[in-house]
């Protein structure tokens, strides 16, 4: 059971490029909508609540993500994929065509994304090393959108300590 700050500065170690980091603000959440919107069906009622595969796939990550160690990180992360999936239920419920349109075109286009800023960073994805990457993108990108707001300095600082300072990888000497 590794912990959050252990979990993070790995993953930051694939993730300097400050453009690779942009395309996870955006690609991560869109892969997470899109698993969201696959796994909504089949649903039953329980209670008043719609139960589907999403939830309980969201149930066993947030427990992973509340036991690493950081409760504040676990929340936010938790609640974070919770209001995605909440969002990807209102579009699951429709068509076929638009529950599949939604689901793979949303994944799609999020490993795209991010296959672009890894373009930029010059190195693969976390995941291809350690499977356990696919759980730590959601988390990485909450913490770098708290980071920006000013939570936790001192996580940060560990961070880059462990995996180096962000950078703008220069394209030109690439060639």
């Amino acid at each position: 059971m590794r912990a959050a700050t252990d979990l993070l500065s790995g993953y930051a170690e694939y993730h300097r490029d400050q453009r690779n980091i942009v395309s996870h603000f955006v690609g991560v959440p869109m892969i997470v909508f899109g698993i969201g919107v696959l796994l909504a069906r089949p649903a039953f009622v329980l209670g008043g609540f719609a139960l589907s595969p999403a939830w309980l796939v969201f149930a066993v990550a947030a427990a992973w993500y509340l036991s690493r160690g950081n409760l504040v990180l676990g929340v936010a992360v938790s609640a974070g994929v919770g209001a995605l999936l909440l969002a990807a239920q209102q579009v699951a419920y429709g068509s076929l065509a638009a529950w599949l349109a939604w689901g793979v075109g949303m994944f799609v286009v999020g490993w795209v994304i991010q296959f672009v800023g890894h373009w930029y960073e010059g190195r693969k994805p976390a995941f291809v090393d350690d499977m356990i990457g696919l759980l730590v993108g959601p988390m990485f990108v909450t913490a770098e959108a708290m980071f920006l707001l000013g939570w936790n300095k001192p996580l940060l600082a560990e961070i880059e300590r462990r995996a180096g300072p962000t950078v703008l990888r220069d394209m030109a000497r690439i060639a």
